[in-house]
């Protein structure tokens, strides 16, 4: 066992993961002696990753407690970054995944990624001076979008929502902000760049629900219900993505009914152009109840509007029509709807439909439920998309060379 479990970066992982928290358990897991895992332990000692948590009974009863080993949440700090099409969040977080600095502000996916990140950038400052933080201690940066995301290089790949940011060089453009308004605003040289890693807003929050609430599901699902509408799936703890990113985008899934509704892709009958946040504000809007997609809808749907509910209702029931297929094949134990429209009357919709054709096999342990997460989902799931990378056995590794240790 000790082949891949005996570096100091595999260590963190049985310690973070809580399958050996004190010396002696990792000298059984990994089979090293206990010198070995001393040096290694004090490598992460030095680098502030871990600390000496409360002692814990040694088996037996007649041995002195051991000291239990922790993950220390607080030496670093990422920030996350949830983007919308009207609006976004940012926030600080701890590695832990607590907010420590919150801040949501209006703007235009359509504007283009420059302008965009540029002014995402300048809300990082006051963003670390409310958390406490200095520029210095920030060890990444995570970004979430509402578009397809080719997860090696970063780059959004094709977003029918998102004119303009097809293949841009995200990652680049956000260090390259970060250096601009935040490192050197600060007097910091620009060594002090983050990562910054990308991804689809649907799989971060479906990743943040699942670690933080269903840990324990090994197939679980959410569907993101907002201006589009898009499926994060995480298989045995990790975010499932296809193989260019393309995974779970439900809404461009068309509907052989509704031939007429024109989608923003191009395509017509898209699940989106008839169910998604845009087709039910335009329906609104003609039936005399001007309304802003998104938002405006959730506004809507929270004063109790009929007309309002009565739709969403109805665009349940499209979206559960798709479903009963996504949840045939994939089998999940959890169900998610989370997004501006994921309130009772659309989630009564999805169950209506879901266990009305769905084979009773598929949904006898099927759970559907509204995100516990809310607005935060997005974001926590970004923080713990750069944690998870920075701080996997082989990254870890890597650092630790990197600082001299």
């Amino acid at each position: 066992m000790i082949g891949n479990q005996s570096s100091a970066g595999h260590l963190l992982h049985l310690i973070r993961s809580g399958e050996a928290t004190t010396r002696g358990e990792l000298q059984r897991v990994t089979g090293l002696s206990r010198s070995t895992v001393g040096n290694r332990l004090d490598r992460l000692f030095r680098a502030g990753w871990i600390r000496e948590g409360a002692t814990v009974p040694v088996g037996g009863g007649g041995g002195r407690p051991a000291g239990r080993l922790e993950f220390d949440g607080t030496h670093a700090v990422v920030l996350a970054v949830d983007l919308e099409t009207r609006y976004g969040r940012a926030a600080a977080l701890d590695l832990r995944g607590r907010v420590l600095a919150e801040h949501t502000g209006s703007l235009n996916v359509e504007d283009g990624p420059d302008e965009v990140i540029d002014r995402l950038a300048r809300w990082f400052p006051p963003l670390l001076e409310r958390a406490g933080a200095a520029p210095g201690d920030v060890c990444g940066i995570g970004l979430s979008v509402p578009g397809p995301v080719e997860w090696e290089s970063g780059q959004v790949v094709q977003p029918p929502i998102m004119p303009g940011w097809d293949r841009h060089p995200i990652p680049e453009r956000m260090r390259r902000a970060y250096r601009e308004h935040v490192l050197r605003d600060a007097g910091t040289g620009e060594d002090g760049t983050p990562v910054v890693l990308v991804d689809n807003d649907a799989n971060l929050m479906a990743y943040a629900e699942q670690r933080v609430h269903y840990p324990d599901c090994g197939a679980f699902l959410l569907v993101k219900v907002s201006t589009g509408i898009g499926a994060g799936l995480v298989v045995d703890g990790r975010v499932y993505r296809g193989i260019d990113g393309g995974a779970g985008d439900i809404g461009h899934i068309r509907l052989h009914d509704r031939t007429d509704a024109l989608c923003v892709c191009g395509s017509y009958g898209c699940l989106a152009a008839v169910a998604g946040g845009r087709a039910l504000a335009e329906r609104l809007s003609a039936a005399g109840v001007p309304v802003a997609p998104g938002t405006g809808v959730r506004d809507l749907l929270a004063a109790g509007r009929p007309e309002a509910v009565r739709l969403a209702r109805e665009a349940g029931r499209r979206v559960g029509e798709v479903l009963v297929t996504v949840v045939t094949v994939l089998n999940p134990g959890v169900l998610v709807v989370a997004g501006d429209l994921a309130g009772a009357p659309f989630v009564t919709g999805v169950r209506e439909l879901l266990y009305q054709r769905a084979m009773p096999r598929s949904t006898a342990h099927l759970t559907v439920v509204t995100s516990r997460l809310g607005d935060r989902a997005g974001l926590i799931g970004a923080g713990a998309m750069v944690v998870e990378h920075l701080y996997s056995p082989d990254r870890a590794d890597a650092r630790l060379a990197a600082m001299g240790l």
